[in-house]
């Protein structure tokens, strides 16, 4: 939306040090001006002398003739041979002009200090002894080498988080449930991911380094392939405080880890969401972090009652229940919107829970979206460590070559393809491939005169083999599965080229727990007083270790299940069962869901009404 209020990152490159160079190249790949070489010497003489240690290169229309790009990358390198270098035609050749900049700027931004320390990481795990193969996670799901990584960070700026996506699209193909919701809360933000088809939504496009945080728009945009993930200001650390409206506000401002929230006893003075689930009976103050760290109930108490309760004029149950429950219905509020957005249904996903937050918060989330089962692996808390194992090695390249379908000869569309899988394998055998190589093809297209494209994936084999009317019959379901209908008399266009180049998925073995003939009741741990939405007051939860349960343990809730790095909570209804790898299954049943948030909006402190 238009915002005349609306605040910009403060540019990367400083004015000074953006300098011209004398050249053209037409649209069609044609050169209108031969690039000046003495100018552009003086030039980068020029940014030498101001003592960069990394210089961008980025002229119009290099994705379609790069031979300008790639004299300036010589001379760069003649007049300084250590400096870094980036130039737009290796680091995204597609078409648009500022995407294409920012992600390449971007790119030589981060490239001197991203290659010192995969460095100094490659050279340290080698003093340790370390004889095997290091290799980084990509932000669209895939890993590679440290070679291509230090070559090309910029595709590994979302990689922690893509990471426990993978991890949940491997949970979905290892157990065969097509349709997941993954969603990871941490101390500072929720970030979740549909996978519809046993496959996680990767998209070519997202923002970095946003001053207003969630506001799209506000930050650097980065043109490289990252999975599709949503993320809202919403975790551990998420600090609850009155509006100026006069209504309780929960997030997106975060306390972090330090000083963290109230009850940490770091020197936070915000309530916040973990203060909360501390009072609210979730959390068990002797053992956050297995019991590491002594959680602060006094000061958690104190901190909601002088910050959130009076200001408001509510009971302090209402107003502590209410900070948990308004984060709750922020996530689920927009993940509905996340999940209809992709053609989904939240009705028939299955929820999995990561982060150290996300346990304690899944069922309630889950509740309001009304999905029927809840899946929490084990070691849920560092879920994300487990997808840098089940990651393909995988490489994801474009280039943008404008032509009517009309008007194209498949013969060179073929040739482009052949060049783009030419250099996904050359950075696959970097990773150590050596055989066994795939190659999924896929093109950007749009009606003559559009100003977005279509992503339509082609089928195997060459496009020589395919006829154009194939092609346009492929646009045309896909637009019209997306907006209803479709245009069969409009010519359409090529634009961008793709290819992503992996190596087969091999499946991770999950280690099996060891067969007992226990009982449920030898994992207990007591029974405590913990909050019920739907009761509106206390009741007994049984508490479980993790650790303690076996294969085939099946209990009901309410009840808390604990490790380490989480917490699990299950409301009235709910039935869990534990299978041979450890994995809790929650069936939602018939527990009280949204519906009782509407009831609360009418007679209750639901965080909306208080």
């Amino acid at each position: 939306p238009y915002d005349i209020f609306a605040e910009f990152p403060e540019p990367l490159v400083p004015r000074r040090l953006r300098l011209e160079v004398d050249e053209r190249i037409r649209s069609d790949g044609k050169v209108l001006r031969p690039l000046d070489e003495a100018q552009a010497r003086n030039t980068v003489r020029r940014l030498i002398a101001e003592g960069v240690e990394s210089i961008a290169v980025c002229l119009i229309n290099s994705f379609e003739n790069p031979d300008h790009e790639l004299a300036l990358q010589r001379i760069i390198r003649e007049e300084a041979p250590g400096l870094s270098v980036s130039i737009s035609y290796e680091v995204l050749p597609q078409i648009r002009e500022y995407e294409r900049t920012s992600t390449t700027v971007t790119n030589a931004y981060v490239k001197p200090l991203t290659g010192r320390y995969l460095e100094r990481l490659s050279d340290r795990l080698r003093s340790l002894g370390f004889g095997g193969r290091l290799f980084i996670m990509l932000s669209s799901g895939g890993i590679t080498s440290v070679e291509t990584a230090a070559t090309f960070p910029v595709r590994i700026i979302e990689s922690g988080p893509t990471a426990a996506v993978i991890s949940g699209q491997y949970y979905g193909r290892h157990f065969q449930i097509p349709d997941m919701f993954c969603f990871d809360m941490g101390g500072t933000t929720a970030k979740s991911c549909l996978i519809q088809g046993g496959e996680a939504g990767v998209v070519p496009t997202f923002e970095v380094g946003r001053v207003q945080r969630f506001m799209k728009g506000s930050g650097l945009t980065i043109q490289v392939p990252v999975v599709d993930l949503m993320e809202i200001g919403a975790g551990g650390g998420s600090i609850a405080r009155v509006s100026k409206m006069g209504t309780l506000q929960v997030g997106p401002q975060s306390a972090g880890a330090s000083p963290g929230p109230i009850c940490y006893g770091l020197g936070g003075t915000e309530p916040c969401v973990t203060d909360a689930d501390l009072l609210l009976g979730y959390l068990d103050e002797n053992y956050f972090l297995g019991g590491e760290m002594k959680l602060d109930r006094k000061a958690a108490e104190h901190g909601i009652l002088e910050r959130i309760a009076r200001p408001l004029g509510v009971e302090f149950m209402d107003a502590v229940w209410g900070i948990h429950d308004l984060i709750n219905e922020t996530m689920a509020a927009a993940a509905k919107t996340h999940i209809a957005e992709r053609g989904g249904n939240p009705k028939v996903v299955t929820v999995a829970a990561f982060g150290g937050a996300g346990p304690v918060h899944a069922y309630g989330l889950a509740r309001k979206l009304g999905a029927p089962r809840l899946l929490v692996p084990p070691n849920a808390g560092v879920g994300s460590a487990l997808g840098f194992f089940t990651a393909p090695r995988a490489f994801d390249l474009v280039r943008s070559h404008k032509k009517s379908l009309a008007a194209a000869d498949m013969e060179e569309v073929e040739n482009i393809f052949r060049e783009l899988e030419a250099q996904g394998a050359a950075a696959l055998r970097k990773a150590g491939a050596v055989d066994g190589l795939l190659f999924e093809r896929s093109v950007d297209m749009r009606f003559v005169g559009q100003g977005s494209e279509t992503h339509v994936p082609l089928p195997p084999g060459p496009l020589t083999g395919m006829a154009k009317e194939e092609v346009r019959d492929l646009f045309d379901a896909i637009y019209e599965n997306l907006y209803g209908r479709t245009y069969p008399d409009s010519p359409v266009e090529f634009i961008n080229f793709k290819v992503r180049a992996t190596l087969p998925h091999k499946l991770l073995k999950l280690p099996r727990l060891k067969a007992s003939g226990g009982r449920v009741r030898d994992a207990e741990k007591g029974v405590r007083q913990a909050y019920s939405g739907a009761a509106r007051d206390f009741v007994p939860h049984r508490v479980y270790d993790r650790y303690r349960l076996f294969p085939g343990a099946a209990f009901e809730g309410p009840a808390i299940v604990e490790e380490r790095e989480s917490t699990v909570v299950m409301g009235e209804g709910a039935q869990v069962r534990v299978d041979e790898y450890g994995f809790l299954w929650i069936d939602m049943g018939d527990a009280p869901g949204a519906e009782n948030s509407a009831r609360a909006e009418k007679g209750g402190a639901d965080g909306r009404q208080v």
